[in-house]
């Protein structure tokens, strides 16, 4: 008979590293948990301009700031700190999951030997991102599919950046440009519009804000064609509108399709002719491939018109219809 196994505890945790995002940076925006965090650490880390924001907060305690390049540093402190067993906050403006610390911390912890079963905790505090923030200054531009790009060539070659700005142009993505510009990075804005212009209409909504929620907070709305000329630094977010955006009253939005499928009348919301609520438009999947199918032209003929891979619509004229079932999607 086999001795029974013998499973070895885990490590009695002796420090934390909570990895705090601050949102836009006021007090106001401040999640609980990122608030109740930072008072709980014994140790704050962060890039300086960061550390003032929560300047309120972090007094008595041990501070360390750094500088705008150093993020590597920050998590090796931290890293140091916490082996000691204190309770470290590394803060990011934002959420530190999205362009955050969160990344280069696990990098570091990775190269360590870290795992969650080790005797240093690790918990990562969300925090809004600049996309969100800045959505909620400006109106509703984010209502429908959107991505982030970072237009910082300090760690990411540009022909990487330049082809997904193409793709997302292409793709008619709202989107939203972080890190736009900086003292000694001009240009890249510039060809971001350059590239945007192979694909949008010139007077494609854009905002841009600057300094979100805090106090040299700055709105603008523009155009595509005009972007360039805007006041834009990295402390500037760039949004971009998709081909249903508009601007109305100051505010920018996007719509969701709504009006693809219903008609909203006297109060009362009606469906368009052949659409039926709570199941795909008639041009979703289904309707489009019962539709191509039927239609008795190639694949190269709908490729063009629905500026698509031709070896896709190939695929999908030879595949089988599915039949659609009731859906429980959530609208809104």
């Amino acid at each position: 008979m086999n001795a029974p196994e013998t499973i070895a505890p885990a490590a009695v945790k002796t420090g934390k590293i909570m990895l705090v995002g601050l949102g836009p940076g006021s007090n106001d925006h401040l999640t609980a948990r990122a608030r109740a965090a930072i008072a709980e650490a014994d140790t704050i880390i962060g890039y300086v301009t960061y550390i003032r924001l929560v300047a309120d907060l972090v007094e008595g305690k041990e501070v360390i700031k750094k500088s705008m390049t150093e993020e590597l540093d920050r998590a090796i402190e931290s890293l140091d700190r916490a082996r000691q067993g204190k309770k470290v906050a590394l803060i990011s403006s934002g959420d530190a999951g999205v362009y955050g610390m969160a990344g280069p911390t696990f990098e570091v912890l990775f190269q360590a030997g870290w795992t969650p079963d080790s005797d240093i905790e690790v918990e990562i505090i969300p925090g809004a991102s600049a996309l969100n923030t800045c959505a909620a200054l400006v109106g509703a531009p984010l209502t429908h599919d959107f991505c982030a790009i970072s237009l910082s060539d300090l760690l990411t070659p540009w022909p990487t950046i330049a082809r997904r700005l193409d793709a997302v142009a292409y793709a008619d993505f709202v989107v939203a440009l972080y890190n736009p510009k900086s003292g000694r990075r001009t240009q890249q804005i510039v060809e971001a519009q350059r590239i945007f212009l192979r694909h949008r209409d010139p007077q494609t909504p854009v905002a841009i804000v600057k300094s979100g929620y805090r106090p040299k907070q700055r709105i603008q709305l523009t155009t595509l064609d005009k972007m360039a000329e805007a006041d834009i630094g990295m402390l500037s977010t760039v949004l971009i509108g998709n081909s249903n955006t508009f601007i109305k009253h100051g505010l920018m939005v996007t719509p969701r399709g709504y009006a693809n499928k219903y008609a909203v009348e006297d109060g009362e919301r009606n469906t368009h002719d052949g659409e039926q609520a709570g199941r795909s438009l008639s041009t979703g999947l289904n309707g489009w491939m019962a539709a191509i199918q039927a239609s008795g032209r190639n694949a190269a003929e709908l490729a063009a018109e629905y500026r698509l891979p031709e070896d896709y619509i190939a695929a999908v004229l030879q595949a089988e219809v599915p039949s659609e079932g009731e859906e429980n999607e959530i609208e809104g």
